[in-house]
């Protein structure tokens, strides 16, 4: 494999399974189908693998760059390139499109007795998943804003079928709401695209950084972006879609609603909004802080009261995310590690948490809390696991949970004690809804029926949730393993945030 195609194949190669699935399901069985999906994860998580192999963690240069002329007219070009914030991420789009597809092979690999899930047009479901991932690694590895921009609605697409066709009750109201606030929002980056090319001539991204620009067009441009990101993060005020989206989505569409597209906006917020328009966001620094705390302590008060599993794991999402934008906008090495830390983790422990919560709903359709109880006399295996997600999801040390709300609440406490001071409170408030969850649905006697014909854990849901749980303790215990990738481009993001683009 030659270096200089290596993102392409994370690319395309996802998106050619999943067109090929898309094309077959009606001629392929069920089984057949599942084979394939699963041979199709497996290789696309595999070529992935060699970016993080040959990745040369000495530089914050961006590496394995692919340049093709596109749009001549427009110097619009198919320019793709990584650096230390982009190659963790790329590696857990492709595993968790790999968790998805395993955790619904129910004909090929041995588990519970349930019979819920995805039991038609399996084909369809996994190749809209695989298509998805081939379009989010396009965003994380696009050097140019208009393809850049193709990929970041391109991926809409797929998960606005994947809940509108699979998804529960309320599914149209929640794809419409999802579709609205997430392409709004879009629209405004669009525009700042075009403001910048008009600037330069070039949609490239490096163009981009160089420009000089008044203060007042700093702040338009990145309130452009901020609607765009802040969106997809999702911070509050804008948050209210999420939960209604993980509501109606199916399983594996909530596993990567939360442990991918949710990062696209943190991720978004390094790549453009901050190094295009520096000054604008150190001077709206204190208003994304607040922001951030709003989200941190405000929405985990709100999942303290949700009766509904899913609900309370979403809002809970919400206020661990907004770790990331109080780590980032501190602009301190610390709180940029911790911060991008914490979307990783946050990657983990949230799509445990929802594949735990698909697993009760197969057998139960039900997720209201009130209607469980003494689970642990009947899945034991299976509790084990939910109540250790449950905790890592609260801080629990030795988990990944902790470390990355820890590093940004220790950077935090370093700029302003009553940051730290508000941040941390989401400890206790995360460790009161999530010790409240498991004592109502784990312990107890079984008083219920429906408990009573729970059956445990099978191999499928056994290996999935086993993986996970390695993960999280290996960068719980050892969170080098991602700080070593991403130290240098973070050193180099921060020292670039201390040079004034201001036009003198």
């Amino acid at each position: 494999m030659q270096a200089n195609s290596i993102l392409s194949l994370a690319i395309w190669v996802p998106i050619f399974f999943g067109g090929l699935l898309l094309f077959s399901s009606k001629l392929c069985k069920p089984k057949t189908a599942e084979y394939l999906s699963l041979f199709a994860g497996m290789v696309s998580f595999f070529v992935t693998l060699p970016i993080v192999v040959n990745f040369d963690l000495t530089t914050a240069q961006f590496q394995f760059q692919e340049f093709a002329h596109w749009i001549l007219p427009y110097r619009i070009n198919y320019h793709l390139g990584v650096d230390g914030f982009s190659v963790p991420l790329i590696l857990l789009t492709s595993f968790m499109t790999l968790v998805v597809i395993i955790s619904n092979t129910r004909k090929s690999i041995p588990s519970s007795k349930s019979k819920g899930g995805i039991q038609k047009n399996i084909g369809l479901y996994n190749g809209a998943f695989l298509i998805m991932s081939g379009l989010m690694i396009g965003v994380f590895t696009s050097l140019d804003a208009i393809l850049y921009y193709i990929f970041w609605e391109a991926m809409l697409i797929p998960m606005f079928l994947i809940i509108g066709i699979w998804g529960g009750p309320n599914r149209v109201y929640a794809t419409i709401k999802f579709f609205l606030y997430t392409v709004l929002g879009s629209l405004l980056m669009l525009v700042a695209f075009i403001y910048l090319y008009m600037q330069t001539g070039s949609f490239s991204l490096f163009d981009f950084y160089k420009i000089p620009l008044t203060l007042n067009t700093q702040f338009l441009i990145f309130m452009a972006f901020f609607m765009a990101f802040a969106v997809k993060i999702p911070m509050w005020p804008v948050h209210t879609w999420l939960p209604d989206a993980h509501v109606e989505a199916p399983t594996g569409g909530s596993i990567i609603l939360a442990a991918i597209m949710l990062k696209l906006g943190g991720y978004s917020f390094i790549r453009f909004a901050m190094p295009i328009a520096t000054d604008a966001a150190i001077y709206l620094k204190p208003f994304i802080i607040g922001l951030s705390l709003v989200s941190i302590v405000y929405i985990a008060l709100i999942a303290l009261v949700q009766k509904d599993m899913k609900k309370l794991i979403a809002y809970s999402s919400i206020s661990h995310m907004g770790f990331v934008t109080l780590g980032l906008f501190l602009l301190t090495p610390l709180g940029v590690e911790g911060g991008y830390i914490q979307m990783i983790s946050h990657g983990f422990i949230s799509a445990a948490l929802f594949l735990c919560v698909g697993i009760l709903y197969d057998q139960s359709h039900t997720r209201d809390i009130d209607r469980y109880g003494g689970v642990i006399n009947k899945m034991p295996l299976f509790t084990a696991f939910a109540v250790f997600f449950a905790m890592a999801n609260a801080g629990l040390p030795g988990t990944s949970g902790f470390v990355g709300e820890f590093l940004v609440i220790l950077a935090s406490a370093q700029s302003n004690f009553w940051i730290a001071f508000l941040a941390s409170l989401t400890l206790l408030v995360g460790a009161a809804y999530s010790l409240w969850m498991i004592k109502r649905v784990f312990y107890g006697e079984v008083t219920n029926k429906l408990v009573d014909n729970l059956k445990d854990i099978g191999l499928r849901e056994t290996v999935v949730l086993g993986s996970l749980a390695c993960l999280v303790i290996v960068v719980g215990v050892y969170p080098a393993i991602i700080s070593d990738i991403t130290n240098v481009t973070a050193d180099q993001f921060i020292q670039s945030m201390s040079f004034s683009k201001v036009i003198k």
